[in-house]
């Protein structure tokens, strides 16, 4: 990489999907730190039709050998990633993989024995970084509620929502043993990420419950019911617990001398005679500030907001004046907590993640 410290960050992506094409459209909207350099493309006409306006290549090798990049970006299947990924650390490039970085156990410990070393494989794990998750986040790092001791998400699912209960907890890469199991009823589901279904039903919904022990007062219960990232029937809940009160959604009580319950409040712009354009600009407790958008002004949904912190999160760790946003160890470690979670729920036994090699 042979970039001016004051130039865009280079990166390629490897890919056109659905996921691929939020990564080019967001770095777009921030020409000053993130250029596009080329596209690596099994359909190079599916690429051009994209109007992305970069190189198209047929492999990764010739992408990164005619546009030096800083980093790439994977975004491809589950099944196709950890090639992708060897091949970019094999050229000495850095690389920023989607979620999850191999499809099951041992393809994980697989990949890690061939890039762990590198250091150079970092995770596209947005959840933390999303707005509220991150204001949560940073009350419980100020201490507002204690030591952390049991996390509940229900609103995602699989590595997400375990990368979201070991960042509550500070859980790290340590042992973690799983119990789960499954429920199915009717539900009404009338939304798809494609827009609304014909037939909304109801029709059966499975719902996993698992409990995750972290060791001695630390805990997560994982509540996810299909398809309830786009089911508005079914909300979305987070509650964080500790020694000195919890965090419950947007609420947080809490013992100062006495108890003392508030709200995160977000400032959200562009409601009624405010003409400031439809944005979120931070997010307080009592006044402090917990949370604020650097991109005030491109109008982003929390997702989008979370991606792009990562990606120039990216860009400032190749430089060398940021920490590594998500390495791999870390995404490792929550596909295969979620994966026991997974044969838990299937065998009603309880499956213990241990002893794997991304820990030592």
């Amino acid at each position: 990489m042979s970039q001016s410290p004051e130039s865009p960050v280079r990166f390629g992506v490897v890919g056109t999907g659905w996921r691929a094409a939020f990564f080019v459209r967001l770095a777009r909207l921030r020409p000053d730190a993130l250029q596009l350099a080329g596209v690596v493309s099994r359909s190079p006409d599916k690429a051009r039709r994209l109007g992305w306006e970069v190189p198209v290549f047929g492999a990764v090798d010739e992408m990164i050998a005619q546009t030096d990049p800083a980093f790439v970006i994977s975004s491809v299947t589950w099944d196709a990633n950890p090639e992708v990924l060897e091949k970019v650390v094999a050229a000495g490039v850095a690389v920023l993989s989607e979620t999850p970085p191999a499809p099951d156990l041992p393809a994980l410990k697989e990949l890690w024995n061939r890039v762990g070393d590198s250091g150079l494989v970092q995770v596209a794990e947005q959840y933390p970084l999303m707005p509220m998750h991150a204001a949560r986040l940073e009350a419980t790092r100020r201490g507002l509620i204690g030591t952390p001791t049991s996390v509940h998400v229900s609103s995602t699912h699989q590595y997400h929502a375990i990368a979201l209960i070991r960042a509550f907890l500070g859980a790290g890469l340590g042992d973690v043993q799983v119990r789960a199991s499954t429920s199915s009823a009717p539900l009404l589901d009338p939304m798809t990420r494609a827009g609304l279904r014909k037939d909304p039903g109801p029709h059966p919904a499975t719902t996993t419950i698992a409990t995750l022990d972290f060791g001695p007062g630390r805990s997560g219960l994982y509540d996810f019911t299909d398809n309830q990232w786009h089911n508005r029937l079914r909300s979305r809940r987070l509650l964080v617990r500790g020694t000195h009160g919890e965090i419950n959604d947007e609420s947080v009580i809490r013992w100062d001398g006495r108890v003392l319950t508030s709200p995160l409040l977000r400032r959200q712009s562009g409601y009624d005679l405010d003409l400031e354009g439809y944005d979120s600009e931070w997010i307080a407790l009592d006044g402090q500030l917990l949370w604020e958008n650097p991109f005030v002004g491109l109008r982003l949904p929390d997702e989008e907001i979370a991606i792009l912190t990562q990606m120039l999160a990216m860009a400032a760790w190749r430089r060398g004046e940021g920490p590594a946003p998500y390495p791999l160890a870390e995404a490792c470690h929550d596909h295969a907590v979620s994966l026991a979670v997974e044969q838990a729920a299937v065998t009603g036994e309880t499956v213990e993640v241990s002893g794997v090699p991304w820990t030592s």
